[in-house]
């Protein structure tokens, strides 16, 4: 199916460029917020994304980023529209919230969202979704409501035709803890949408509006079909998986994550009613991540390659998603760790659709974003700071050609980059004693699981230390008579080498004396088929390696004591 045959009088050409020119527009967003923001979790983590949206708040290109915002974005244009009405909104309005029930998301991402006018009206709008450091809120700890996760901004005009509103700056610079910081990103995140604007004005004005917005339609159009043509690849029936959490912080309970896949000719339905409700700690998301999350699986199996991501391609997706739920959380449902619980849903609907697309899916991921925080006095400079360790990144499963990624980020998290740590160092008063693959951490399988990263920091001066590890006691799983990989974990070690050691994983505001160390270990992918079945080379090359114990080589992987000796 081809783009230009699906335009009416734009030329082939034309649409083309269009089509190119929607993606190179919202890569030049993405660039200039990296260029401009001030906290590494923008500039190193990528912990946000960008976007361009038709008049009615349709995703026309998101700027690659963190994959469960996908619809973030979309869900809040939709609702500022609602709120002001297309008549309310006029040239030099910039729009802002940070609702997390709109979003789905914690308050940290604030969104803002300007509207293109051409000859009077709204035909697009440019908009941009930040992780800002800190939005206030309490420091350490598990949270039980939005309350005392900070600062909450209902849906506003931060710019008011052009003017900056000042008494709503203010009210947003005394409630985050860094302000000049804060009110970088917010600057970056001004750049990055007014950068979209400038394009997509210059697009209309060389190709015409006409032309601009029959191409968008034909993008929407050859989404939707390439898309419906891959579902009817898929066999018809109804297919389940099932996978828990260890916990929402508070209690002890497991957390059931349960998915039904209905696929019937060209469309699809991800069920997501028997996902366990919401629960009283901070690992809940609205329903707008719930969605993004069978989105995300959606787009995986059917058009992963297909630029620009679109509303078009999602089309023959159906997402049943009652509110109430971990993934469709209600207010006051407490919201910091958002993330979670969408990638392993994702992860489980790949698990469902095994039997179905043995060649489309991989084994289970880490699924966590294993980030550590900590917060004090820094006896560098006897000032308060606060701030994220890097992403250790874990494995990824393995597929049916090939084995799992070493040491890269969750789903969630898309490109996000691994720190360096020397800047790390520079800034932080740490020192970063290990980062490191872990032996033995992807499962065994004909196709190997990825490894997972073990990373060990030690402080340098008395501080406290936050971190809510998951998947702990659910390993990624292996798929097709492939072995789980190992979960993830944290510990902190004692100058005296005590050891402790938290049962599930979740560490809030701990205190650490100088000396101390706490190690953060990423889990590695499952395996993909049995494990007898990878070639012995392949296998002594793992051994030779560190990627595998001798232990497995000889246990899971049946080599014999001559074979692993041959290296």
């Amino acid at each position: 199916m081809n783009l230009a045959s699906r335009t009416a009088t734009t030329d082939p050409i034309t649409a083309e460029i269009i089509r190119n020119s929607l993606v190179a527009i919202t890569d030049e967003m993405k660039t200039n917020m990296m260029r401009t923001a001030y906290n590494s979790i923008i500039y190193e983590a990528l912990d946000f994304t960008v976007g361009l949206f038709d008049a009615a708040g349709d995703t026309t290109s998101i700027g690659l980023g963190l994959p469960m915002f996908i619809r973030g974005l979309s869900d809040a244009i939709k609702a500022k529209l609602a709120f002001y009405g297309p008549a309310g909104i006029a040239p030099g309005d910039i729009l802002l919230t940070n609702d997390a029930y709109i979003m789905g998301s914690h308050l940290n991402h604030m969104i803002f969202t300007l509207p293109i006018f051409h000859d009077g009206e709204i035909v697009a709008f440019a908009s941009s979704m930040g992780h800002w450091q800190d939005i206030g809120g309490t420091l350490g700890g598990t949270t039980q409501d939005i309350f005392s996760e900070g600062l909450q901004v209902p849906i506003v005009k931060i710019f008011k035709r052009g003017v900056q509103d000042d008494e709503l700056t203010r009210l947003i610079r005394t409630n985050v803890r860094f302000p000049e910081l804060a009110m970088g990103d917010f600057r970056a995140q001004i750049a990055s949408i007014r950068t979209g604007e400038i394009r997509y004005q210059a697009m209309l004005k060389k190709y015409g509006a006409p032309a601009v917005a029959e191409s968008i339609r034909a993008i929407f159009e050859e989404s939707e079909g390439l898309a419906r043509a891959a579902v009817r690849e898929i066999p018809d029936g109804v297919y389940e998986g099932e996978s828990f959490m260890d916990d929402d912080g508070i209690g002890t309970e497991p957390i059931p994550i349960k998915v039904r896949v209905i696929v019937h000719g060209d469309e699809m339905t991800i069920d997501l009613t028997d996902v366990s409700p919401q629960v009283r700690g901070f690992f809940n998301s609205g329903a707008t991540a719930g969605i993004s999350a069978a989105q995300v699986a959606f787009k995986c199996m059917t058009t992963p390659t297909l630029y620009p991501i679109n509303e078009g391609s999602f089309r023959p997706l159906t997402v049943k998603l009652p509110a109430g739920r971990v993934i469709s959380a209600t207010k006051p449902a407490a919201m910091r760790k958002w993330m979670t619980i969408p990638m392993t849903c994702v992860d489980t609907v790949f698990k469902a659709l095994a039997p179905a697309l043995p060649q489309h899916v991989a084994a289970g991921h880490h699924a966590d974003l294993n980030s550590s925080r900590i917060f004090g006095l820094n006896p560098r400079s006897g000032r308060f700071f606060a701030s994220s360790l890097g992403l250790p990144g874990g494995g990824w499963g393995a597929k049916y050609d090939s084995d799992g990624n070493n040491a890269t980020v969750c789903i969630n998290d898309g490109d996000t980059h691994n720190s360096v740590i020397e800047s790390q160092e520079a800034k932080l008063p740490v020192l970063i004693e290990e980062y490191a693959l872990r032996t033995d951490s992807g499962g065994a399988g004909e196709h190997r699981g990825g490894l997972g990263c073990a990373l060990r920091v030690r402080v340098e001066g008395p501080m406290s230390l936050s971190v809510y590890t998951e998947r702990t006691k659910c390993p990624p799983w292996g798929l097709l008579g492939g072995l789980a990989g190992l979960p993830n974990g944290i510990r902190v070690v004692h100058p005296d080498g005590t050891e402790f050691a938290p049962p599930n994983g979740k560490i809030g505001a701990f205190p650490l004396q100088a000396g101390d160390a706490f190690v953060v270990e990423a889990g590695g992918g499952g395996g993909y088929g049995d494990p007898r079945d990878r070639p012995r080379a392949a296998v002594r090359d793992d051994l030779r390696r560190g990627y595998i114990s001798r232990e497995s080589a000889l246990r899971d992987y049946g080599l014999t004591e001559d074979e692993a000796n041959d290296r």
